[in-house]
């Protein structure tokens, strides 16, 4: 608070202007005429002589006023709006004032730091791209620099636009890269530019915005050149803030890293562990084997391992390569590139498992019962040596009578009794009844120069399936091993559907002649039976799409909430350290949990702490799967630019009262097709039905139902598509719909133009493998 000045005796003088300044330099409050009147005891005819005094300081610039008060020129007030822009190496939001004058410099930086306590917030806490009022104090002997606390969200950034700069003759123009900012340009004055240049990834100020005419803007950053192979990519990086150029500390430190020692540890290194990754995989986290039990009293059991790389060996807690791998969150994947959590030299060398090399890992060894139940299971600290390093494809055909040079010598002693364990997994697997959705997952495959050359569904192997059951029995047996040691850890934990999900999913399943129970507990079977009876029928993808998007998303952490998805009581993730910081937890807490060497979890670690970094991480996810969405819809939309005008097959995958979304069979990609495009009747969206209903002729078009589009338009760099139907929809019969019912508005008559708009689109569906 502003400090009470005692005034003298008798009349009160008026400060001096020295007074003034030093009182409102000194304040750690809010300071306007009414504050500095109060500390030195002015009242009436005084505070007309201080409001002159105030006027004439400003006047020579010795002070500003802003939302927050008045304040020294280059000084933040107490209290400041600013704007969150990105984090530090410590995973600190950083954020500068909304309002600024350039004329002072650059502005200052804001540290945000943590809510006290660590406790959850009760609102949405504050991320990326909010604008915030945060109380702020300079930091001691920093100029320009001040840490705060947000006090409230005031809602996303809007003035700051990404997008592609076009030159003109007078200045230029910016194409905003998102989607819903199509069609909007914003104009670029001359002198504004910057050192931008024509098809340059550029950072927009909004200047001004108007009733009429584009709204005007400064280029405030050059972000990179689009003429680049990885330039779609390039767009998502900046678009969600994903930090992807490695601090010169953390490269140090990676580089500095020498290969982990034997002491220590267990020598598997005879042990015949070997690799299955995809083919072009350049990290192999990952190694497995398994064997029958000799124990007699486990007849037909197997001991399966399940072996990790020991990322914890090297990317110690409190390092500059730990705290660049929480301010990641997660490695990024994009069709043309890869943004990994940890410096190649960690992911891509010391910690990944090479075929005849050695290298520290973290294993468990599970007991398998003939049944596929697990009996018991131990952790280990081990050096291992892999026996091969395999693709699916590769390991899926030795097994199915066509072994090459590499996989023959494994078939029989390595091969075989993996596929036997499997088989005795898968059984239990059934019996615990997994949510079994059943959604192709495609994928964009580029040329040399980074266009698309063709979008494939990739076989769906039984080697797959064989390590993603062995992940998740490793995953459970982490969780269980740190429960009962009583050690706090980060799950993943998956809740079961909100109530309103379950009614409108209820609703679309109506729309087909299925019935939902309305009584009973929610489980996985419940949805495994619907997806069942609409397995060989037309409305197979697009039940099994409405039945994913009935579903709570995953997250991470501290307090256990169980896995709906994957019907288990306790999960949490440990096979992918190198790409997930949630692993890296889980990983240290096992080797403090089972004593396996000093570089574990600190025994101070805190569940209100994990929680904080369960929800950076689960944000740090969603982004990275909102960036890898977006990459693939706009690679699609250039493939698809040059075929304006074609025909395609499609699904109708959501209705709205503006328009239809369909899904195209050939690419997965989705597109908009207006509701002032479709015939010539007036269309009423009927939300219970997921239908655009014609109002005079009935003619329906319901969500799921196959139809034929013409390709009109594709805006390439937000990643859009906007089609035109050629499928007559459902026939009606012709009643009018209920009175009151919301119409759509009337689609215009054949051979009249459509209205010009923005295009819109709902994004190609991601289904991932984060469970």
């Amino acid at each position: 608070m502003a400090r009470r000045i005692n005034p003298q005796a008798g009349d009160t003088p008026l400060p001096t202007r020295e007074q003034i300044l030093a009182f409102i330099g000194e304040a750690t409050d809010t300071v306007g005429k009414r504050e500095i009147a109060q500390a030195f005891g002015l009242r009436g005819a005084a505070k007309i002589g201080l409001k002159r005094i105030l006027k004439e300081i400003e006047e020579d610039g010795a002070i500003e006023r802003g939302r927050g008060g008045l304040s020294k020129p280059g000084r933040l007030p107490p209290v400041v709006l600013a704007d969150i822009r990105a984090r530090d190496r410590d995973g600190e939001f950083l954020a500068v004032p909304a309002e600024w004058d350039s004329a002072n410099g650059k502005p200052p930086r804001i540290l945000v730091l943590n809510p006290r306590g660590g406790r959850k917030p009760k609102r949405p806490a504050a991320g990326i791209g909010d604008r915030a009022l945060i109380r702020v104090e300079p930091e001691p002997g920093e100029p320009g620099r001040y840490t705060g606390r947000v006090i409230k969200v005031i809602g996303k950034n809007r003035a700051e636009v990404i997008g592609v700069f076009r030159a003109g003759a007078q200045g230029g123009r910016i194409e905003p890269v998102e989607k819903r900012q199509q069609g909007r340009e914003i104009l670029i004055p001359p002198g504004e530019e910057g050192p931008a240049r024509d098809g340059d990834l550029v950072s927009v100020a909004i200047e001004r915005e108007t009733r009429f005419g584009l709204p005007k803007g400064r280029v405030r950053e050059r972000l990179g050149s689009l003429g680049s192979e990885k330039a779609v990519s390039l767009i998502a990086l900046h678009l969600h803030n994903i930090p992807h150029v490695f601090a010169a500390e953390t490269l140090a430190e990676a580089d500095a890293a020498k290969p982990a020692a034997l002491r220590g540890r267990e020598d598997w290194r005879d042990q015949p562990l070997l690799t299955i990754d995809p083919p072009d995989a350049k990290d192999h986290d990952d190694a497995v084997m398994a064997a029958p039990d000799p124990d007699p009293a486990n007849p037909g059991g197997f001991l399966v391992t399940v072996a990790i790389a020991d990322v914890a060996a090297y990317v110690r807690a409190g390092s500059a390569l730990d705290r660049e791998a929480l301010l990641r969150g997660n490695s990024v994947y994009f069709p043309d590139r890869v943004v990994p959590m940890l410096p190649e030299r960690i992911s891509n060398d010391l910690c990944s498992l090479r075929q005849g090399e050695d290298r520290p890992a973290l294993a468990v060894r599970l007991v398998v019962g003939a049944d596929g139940a697990k009996r018991r299971h131990s952790f280990h600290r081990i050096m291992m040596r892999s026996r091969a390093k395999l693709s699916y494809a590769q390991a899926q055909s030795a097994v199915d009578g066509y072994p090459d040079d590499a996989t023959a010598p494994l078939l029989e002693p390595v091969l075989r009794p993996l596929w036997a364990a499997y088989d005795a997994l898968k059984t239990a697997r059934d019996r615990r009844g997994p949510l079994a959705l059943d959604l192709p997952e495609r994928k964009v495959l580029l040329t040399p120069d980074g266009a698309v050359d063709r979008v494939i569904v990739p076989e769906r192997l039984d080697a797959h399936r064989l390590i993603e059951e062995f992940m998740i029995q490793a995953n459970v047996a982490a969780a269980e091993t740190l429960e009962a040691a009583s050690q706090a850890l980060i799950y993943r934990v998956h809740d079961e559907p909100a109530l309103e999900k379950m009614r409108s999913l209820s609703e679309v399943l109506a729309s087909v002649g299925i019935k939902l129970p309305k009584d009973g507990a929610l489980r996985p079977a419940l949805f495994n039976r619907i997806l069942g009876a609409v397995a060989e029928t037309e409305h197979a993808t697009f039940i099994n799409e409405v039945v994913l998007r009935s579903q709570a998303q995953a997250v991470y952490a501290a307090e256990n909430l169980g896995h709906f998805g994957l019907n288990l009581r306790r999960y949490a993730h440990f096979t992918s350290p190198i790409r997930r910081y949630a692993d890296l937890i889980v990983h240290r807490a096992l080797i403090t949990a089972c004593r396996l060497g000093k570089d574990g979890i600190s025994p101070d670690v805190s569940v209100a702490e994990l929680n904080q970094i369960g929800e950076q991480i689960s944000g740090a996810e969603r982004r990275a799967m909102a960036a890898e969405r977006e990459t693939i819809d706009r690679l699609i939309a250039h493939h698809l630019a040059d075929r304006v005008g074609a025909s395609f097959e499609g699904q109708i995958s959501g209705v709205t009262r503006a328009g239809l979304f369909i899904k195209l069979d050939e690419t997965g990609a989705d597109g908009f097709v207006p509701v002032s495009t479709i015939g010539a009747d007036y269309y009423r969206h009927d939300e219970g039905r997921h239908a655009l209903v014609g109002e005079r002729g009935g003619e329906t078009y319901r969500l799921g139902d196959r139809v034929e589009v013409k390709l009109v338009e594709a805006a390439a760099v937000a990643g859009a598509l906007r089609f035109e139907l050629l499928s007559e929809g459902r026939p009606g019969s012709g009643a009018r719909g209920p009175k009151g019912g919301r119409g759509a508005p009337r689609a215009r008559k054949p051979g009249q133009p459509g209205r010009p708009a923005g295009i819109r689109t709902g994004g190609t569906r991601h289904r991932g493998s984060r469970r």
